[in-house]
C-alpha cells in the first residue's frame, strides 16, 4: 500500500503564505490534499491527477494551487492568502480508484500537518 508523509505545516499570520509537501512511496493516478479543523468534518481542498489536471474547492480557488513532481512522487500545495478559516490539520490521500474532492472515495492516508493561521 502506498504510505504518505505530509510535511511544511507552521503557524503563519493571516496573509501569509505556506507550501505543504506530501511524499508518496509509490506513483498513483491521484493524490489529493484534505484538512479538518477542530470540531469539524474533514473537507476537501484540491486534488491532483497524474495527468496534472486538477480540481479545486470553491474555498481555495484562487489562493491555493496543488501540484505534482513526478520524478520525485511528490504532491505540493501551495498556499497563498491564507486566512484564519484555513486553520486545520491538512491531509494528503490516495483514492480507491478515481479522483475526486470527497473524502469517502480515499482509503490511504498521510499523518497529516497542522497549518495555523492567525488573525
Amino acid at each position: 500500500q502506498v504510505k504518505l508523509v505530509e510535511s511544511g505545516g507552521a503557524s503563519v499570520e493571516a496573509g501569509g503564505s505556506l507550501r505543504l509537501s506530501c511524499v508518496a512511496s509509490e506513483r498513483t493516478l491521484c493524490l489529493g490534499w484534505f484538512r479538518q479543523a477542530p470540531g469539524k468534518e474533514r473537507e476537501g481542498v484540491a486534488a491532483a491527477y497524474s495527468d496534472d489536471n486538477t480540481l479545486y474547492k470553491d474555498y481555495v480557488k484562487g489562493r491555493f494551487t496543488v501540484s505534482r513532481d513526478k520524478a520525485k512522487n511528490t504532491l505540493y500545495l501551495y498556499m497563498n492568502n491564507l486566512k484564519a478559516e484555513d486553520t486545520a490539520v491538512y491531509y494528503c490521500a490516495a483514492p480507491i480508484s478515481y479522483c475526486s474532492l470527497e473524502s469517502e472515495h480515499y482509503n490511504r492516508w498521510g499523518q497529516g500537518t497542522q497549518v495555523t493561521v492567525s488573525s
